[in-house]
């Protein structure tokens, strides 16, 4: 049997009424696009009018026009230097912005580890967890260690004493007892 699909209920507006909805949202949204461009045209115009005073050059001897001329040098100027800092700042807030999605990548990919709680368990309720039910006994870990008597400790001392001059039993040592002189041979023999 096979799962019943969602049924969407049918509209109760007619397709003739969405699309003059549609239509009529589609030119208020131009009307508002076109005031916004008018409104950015008049700004521009006032900032413009504000920053740049109409030039009145009639009348104007040649020294009056040298210091026009320095005047409007000076004021590119000005504009060029606040031209680059803005771009420096638009270059540097981008090198920020990757970095910063760069190092949002490089943390959404990590798996942070949780921080681990000590907790005390002794040796039997760890086999016990471990093995569940089947251990019964408890264990002795000081059983289990190795066991060291005085005795080797004696005879390793005195094996050290004995060895004395190791050139005396060097081949008897060494286990090789007489393939040394199967070797002085053979290479005697070349």
């Amino acid at each position: 049997m096979a799962p019943r699909a969602e049924i969407k209920p049918k509209s109760k507006i007619s397709a003739s009424r969405k699309l003059s909805l549609k239509i009529l949202l589609l030119t208020h949204a131009t009307e508002q696009l076109e005031a916004e461009k008018a409104a950015k045209e008049e700004e521009k115009v006032r900032y413009l009018g504000e920053k740049l005073k109409p030039l009145q050059l009639t009348g104007l001897n040649t020294e009056e026009m040298q210091k026009l001329c320095k005047q409007i040098h000076a004021m590119i100027d000005q504009a060029d230097e606040e031209r680059y800092d803005c771009e420096a700042k638009v270059i540097n807030n981008s090198k920020d912005i990757n970095q910063l999605k760069l190092k949002v990548q490089d943390l959404g990919g990590k798996f942070k580890k949780p921080a681990l709680r000590k907790v005390r368990v002794s040796a039997d309720e760890m086999l016990k967890a471990l093995f569940g039910s089947k251990n019964k006994g408890s264990m002795d870990l000081r059983a289990n260690l190795k066991s060291v008597k005085k005795e080797d400790i004696k005879q390793e001392k005195e094996l050290t004493m004995e060895v004395g001059d190791w050139r005396k039993n060097v081949e008897a040592m060494s286990g090789m007892e007489g393939r040394k002189k199967m070797f002085d041979a053979a290479g005697g023999a070349q």
